[in-house]
């Protein structure tokens, strides 16, 4: 399902929410939204550089909650084999 927020590429990035405040799957879902609408092309130059760095937010945003998901899990792993 396409991102409300994302459904109109000339709609200014800068109103959308400050990726920092986005839950795992807002932001991956966002992600998808983004990856599509480059894909599909259609947008000047200066649209799709916006669209890259949105998505390169939400991707290293992503990769934040991964790592401290493992991170907890491999705490409790250890709590229980000591």
């Amino acid at each position: 399902m396409p991102d409300e927020r994302l459904s109109s590429v000339s709609q200014n990035l800068s109103d959308l929410p400050d990726v920092s405040t986005l839950s795992y799957e807002q932001a991956r879902d966002e992600l998808v939204e983004v990856v599509r609408q480059l894909e599909a092309g259609g947008t000047t130059l200066e649209e799709s550089l916006a669209l890259w760095e949105r998505g390169e937010q939400l991707a290293r945003l992503c990769q934040e909650w991964l790592d401290g998901a493992r991170k907890r899990l491999d705490e409790v792993v250890a709590r229980d084999d000591g």
